[in-house]
């Protein structure tokens, strides 16, 4: 019942009915903020029929990977996801919430284990939904600056940010990689003749080592989570993992968003095996337009062995990716060099900054402690090969042991 009166609520509290032209007739929009999380669990049918009408969508925009991180990393009270309708029928959503920094800021569902943002518009009616989801997202941020971090280019949210009434800025977020979905012979071909010659002995080695691979079904998703959340945690023992990766809350999300998003054809796992054994698994991310490898592990076993597991996995990413009809094959965010071996394109995601016209410096200051950080960071990145160069060579000077 509680839940029943929000949502009255904020229909009330809702832009009124905008009137566009729709094929010689008049159609009516109107939007929603829900701000209650059971409410916003209960969309996902009609969130994952929009999900699909909205070309521009990547996995990341799927409810049940936002519901999922919700529940493991939202803030209760902080719940901001306009909804935009048109004749009863979701034509358009905005997946935010609310934190302060020190200020009011709106940000995407998501965080930084997200590698795209981005809002959901209807293709067949964005001309109309994308300034009426604007002035929905204005009126849902009243005091905040909306901040929307890893945008894609491409993304619907651009159209968004084109008419936006009010201060805005865009600054230059995280560089992806990305491949055209294509057969691992064409990728190959990309490739000068004697790395092409050294990449198919990787290969042979593969296929000599006997590695076969399995798709895991959907009962077996939860399994399969924490057995490639465990030979992740094998795979970077005593070097630099993302501690994320290990808590408790990134594997309840991992795991209830994956089962989900398989059943709906938006995820697959993958898992390699030696001897009858699971060496290795994959999760791979998907839309349909693209997918992209988020998180894999391997036994160290397959070092051992001499098995090229970057190789093994691009292999069998290329192999389904060029039989399933999308047209790009993400790398994700990073920029590590072993990604440029095969020759992708940068693409570097974007961050859109957006107030109300009261707010331009509120807008000017996120946007200044952003480029502060973003220069720290290159600064880092910089110095710290050479900062650890010097430090290996003292004390190799001094006969010490790192």
């Amino acid at each position: 019942m509680a839940a029943e009166s929000t949502t009255r609520r904020s229909l009330r509290a809702g832009a009124a009915p905008a009137k566009t032209v729709g094929r010689g007739t008049f159609t009516a929009l109107t939007s929603e903020i829900c701000r209650d999380p059971v409410r916003f669990g209960s969309l996902a049918a009609e969130w994952n029929a929009l999900h699909r009408r909205s070309g521009a969508a990547t996995p990341f925009q799927s409810h049940a990977w936002l519901h999922s991180w919700w529940l493991s990393y939202g803030a209760p009270g902080r719940l901001r996801v306009v909804l935009l309708r048109r004749d009863g029928v979701l034509v358009g959503a905005a997946p935010l919430m609310l934190v302060h920094r020190p200020f009011p800021v709106l940000v995407q569902l998501g965080g930084s284990i997200s590698d795209f943002s981005d809002v959901l518009l209807d293709d067949e009616c964005a001309d109309s939904a994308a300034p009426a989801l604007a002035k929905a997202l204005a009126n849902a941020a009243r005091t905040a600056v909306v901040d929307l971090r890893e945008v894609r280019p491409g993304a619907a949210v651009e159209r968004v940010y084109e008419c936006w009434d009010g201060p805005r800025d865009t600054l230059t977020d995280s560089p992806c990689l990305e491949l055209p979905a294509v057969p691992m012979d064409e990728l190959l071909g990309r490739l000068s003749s004697a790395r092409a010659q050294r990449v198919r002995a990787k290969i042979r080695k593969i296929d000599s080592a006997g590695v076969e691979e399995r798709e895991v079904p959907g009962d077996e998703i939860p399994t399969a989570v924490e057995r490639l959340l465990h030979l992740h945690r094998l795979q970077w023992q005593g070097r630099g993992v993302t501690q994320e990766h290990l808590s408790a809350r990134f594997a309840g999300h991992l795991t209830r968003s994956v089962r989900a998003m398989v059943e709906c054809g938006d995820a697959r796992v993958t898992e390699f095996l030696l001897g009858g054994e699971v060496v290795a698994a994959d999760l791979t991310l998907m839309s349909p337009r693209l997918a992209g490898g988020y998180l894999y592990g391997a036994d160290p076993v397959l070092r051992d062995r001499k098995v090229d597991v970057a190789t093994m996995l691009l292999r069998e990413s290329a192999r389904r990716i060029s039989a399933d009809g999308r047209s790009t094959l993400s790398m994700l965010r990073g920029n590590e060099p072993y990604k440029h071996h095969w020759r992708p394109e940068t693409v570097c995601n974007r961050r859109l900054l957006m107030a109300r016209p009261m707010l331009a410096a509120s807008l000017r200051l996120v946007a200044a402690h952003a480029a502060a950080r973003g220069r720290a960071a290159v600064l880092v990145n910089e110095r710290l090969p050479a900062m650890k160069a010097g430090l290996a060579k003292r004390t190799r000077r001094g006969g010490g042991k790192e």
